[in-house]
């Protein structure tokens, strides 16, 4: 909904003032059950409710928060949120926007997958899934041309772009290699080409509510070694108790360990850890085939919370299809929570870690040049995705064109870049138009 102009008028006038530890716990709950629209819908969201209406933080320092949580392996919209709570309200308060974050749709998507897996054979479910499954497509994309419109301002950032994309696509280059590789070019290329690489700095404001950080947070090497024994302690308790009771081949602990690593590695947001995530669980583990894949990035995307949850759904379906001796529902229960644990609870040692040394280098241009090229290689890494999905989508087993899913795919994908479609709703018309198609006898 648009601001009115005396609302924006009156806004822009109050001054700047940080919230109370109640009215941050309060906007971040809230904000756990109505974060839909993936990572930049929900960075979007932050910055018009904080920034522009709230006034709770200024825009130069959200912009240089966002710069730094793009270069973390992990969901970078709830690292964003960590990070903010942390400079308003110490550790406490990036454990309560971290933790808010997520917490509602591991319930979501818990329910969502016990009936996916319970009912998703029924025609009808299986159906709406059959609509699900081109919007699907159609989100990755418009993901594409959306960063790219953004990130790719010169040839040679297109160049870049093209390259992680022949790298991951046709030759499997994993994608650590291709981040680092890219954030060693960006260093480079910012000292010799620096016009090439040096993305536009953001016009700085001058009130900074959050400075008082520099106080409570300097950095140390005996802070650095406090946080790293804390959380390294706490990301592995579950993995540990796992362990001791049901094995290290049972599945919920090859899961622990599985996403545990993909935690360290997995940088540039969902749409970039997808290709590897997919590739391992698919086709290595075999936790679950490329059509489930598709069905539970459908699913991440009808709820709130950040889209990477969708791994919440890829541990519930590989411990529910390999139990072992744990009946299903429980079994997947616990690879479902082992999968949440050790995604989001490495975010937490990240930017704790991290946060005091990256308050010291705003306006460091070094930094600058590796996140504009670290960006413009995950474009690359985005469109192996979207032609990984349409093979699979658009060209079915059957090796013929399902022209269904083609016209639906188009559809959506001209709707929200012409039309500026929100996501959710095209999801939910999807579903129920591939329902209707299905009970019509067409399919």
């Amino acid at each position: 909904m648009k601001v009115p102009p005396s609302e924006q008028a009156a806004a822009q006038q109050r001054p700047q003032t940080a919230p109370s530890f109640a009215e941050a716990f309060r906007f971040w709950l809230k904000l756990g059950f109505i974060s839909f629209g993936g990572p930049s819908g929900q960075i979007a969201m932050m910055h018009a409710e904080l920034v522009e209406k709230k006034r709770w933080i200024d825009n130069s320092r959200f912009l240089h928060a966002l710069n730094f949580c793009m270069l973390l392996p992990g969901p970078e919209a709830q690292q964003l949120a960590i990070y903010i709570g942390w400079l308003w309200h110490k550790t406490r308060g990036g454990i309560a926007a971290g933790a808010l974050f997520v917490i509602p749709s591991i319930f979501i998507l818990w329910a969502l997958s016990y009936v996916y897996v319970a009912y998703g054979h029924v025609p009808s479910i299986a159906a709406v899934f059959y609509g699900l499954k081109p919007a699907v497509l159609a989100i990755v994309a418009a993901a594409v041309i959306r960063i790219g419109s953004k990130a790719l301002k010169n040839f040679v950032m297109w160049t870049i772009a093209a390259a992680a994309f022949v790298a991951i696509y046709f030759f499997h280059v994993p994608f650590p290699v291709i981040v680092v590789s890219a954030a060693v070019i960006g260093l480079l290329g910012g000292k010799i080409l620096p016009q090439y690489f040096r993305a536009e700095n953001a016009q700085a404001v001058d009130v900074d509510l959050a400075s008082k950080a520099a106080d409570f947070a300097k950095p140390s090497l005996r802070r650095a070694l406090k946080i790293s024994v804390v959380w390294i302690v706490v990301w592995a308790l579950p993995l540990t108790l796992a362990g001791l009771f049901l094995g290290s081949q049972h599945t919920v602990f090859r899961e622990g360990i599985f996403f545990s690593k993909a935690a360290v590695v997995t940088f540039g947001g969902a749409y970039a850890v997808l290709p590897y995530v997919s590739q391992q669980a698919v086709e290595n583990y075999h936790w679950l085939g490329a059509g489930q894949m598709l069905d539970g990035l459908g699913l991440a995307e009808t709820t709130p919370g950040p889209l990477i949850m969708v791994l919440q759904f890829v541990g519930f379906l590989g411990a529910w299809n390999h139990p072992g001796n744990l009946p299903p529902l429980v079994s997947a229960t616990l690879g479902a929570l082992v999968t949440t644990w050790t995604t989001f609870v490495p975010c937490f040692l990240w930017v704790f870690l991290g946060a005091p040394y990256i308050e010291k280098l705003r306006g460091n241009e070094s930094l600058t040049s590796a996140l504009s090229t670290v960006t413009a290689a995950v474009v690359g890494v985005i469109l192996n995705l979207a032609v990984w999905f349409g093979v699979h989508v658009i060209f079915p087993a059957t090796g013929n064109v399902d022209w269904f899913a083609f016209a639906v795919c188009a559809i959506a994908f001209v709707g929200m870049l012409g039309w500026k479609w929100s996501i959710v709703p095209v999801v939910l018309s999807s579903g129920l138009v591939g329902l209707i198609y299905t009970l019509a006898g067409f399919r």
